[in-house]
């Protein structure tokens, strides 16, 4: 059950960051793969500044911020 609720969560993740970053989502395989991404680089961001997240909430947010800075890396890189 919670492989599910982590795929569910990296789905709303990834569709939520491309949104509030102007892209609109990827498509559910876009999104699942930007929101797994998320989660692990914004759990890696999180524990370095000394945040901790916890419940379903605390992880799609943890999720979010991480997709908005993947997101965000890649265009960085796209530029250059």
């Amino acid at each position: 059950m919670s492989l599910l609720w982590f795929i569910l969560i990296g789905v709303l993740a990834g569709w939520l960051a491309g949104v509030l970053m102007k892209g609109g989502g990827f498509g559910l395989l876009g999104d699942l793969i930007l929101g797994i991404i998320g989660a692990i680089l914004g759990g890696f961001v999180f524990r370095l500044l000394g945040f901790e997240s916890t419940g379903m909430l605390g992880s799609l947010i943890t999720a979010t911020v991480g997709a908005i800075l993947f997101i965000a890396l890649l265009r960085v890189i796209k530029r250059a």
